[in-house]
């Protein structure tokens, strides 16, 4: 008689493996300040430092916005400045 083989058809012992889900694939977003030519982001345009940060008061990745590595630090130092200055709340309402 075999000993019991834990995890059922997909368990350590067994010779079949489990099928791999497949990755999510998405299509990059384009940076949309490379878009509009703009060469340095401003903290005082506060409109688009708003879509940028969460409703937490957190900066999103460049990931979620789909900004450049460049001007995703300039983002980050934007928000900051403009936190500093009271034109952006540190905390989320």
């Amino acid at each position: 008689m075999k000993p019991f083989a834990p995890g059922g058809k997909f368990g350590k012992n067994s010779k079949t493996k489990r099928p791999k889900r497949p990755k999510r694939v998405e299509a990059p977003k384009a940076c949309r300040f490379t878009k509009e030519n703009l060469f340095e982001v401003d903290y005082r345009d506060i409109n688009t430092l708003q879509r940028l940060v969460s409703a937490q008061g957190k900066i999103s990745s460049h990931k979620r916005n789909g900004t450049s590595a460049f001007y995703q630090r300039q983002v980050a130092v934007a928000v900051k400045r403009a936190r500093f200055l009271a034109l952006l709340p540190f905390l989320g309402e």
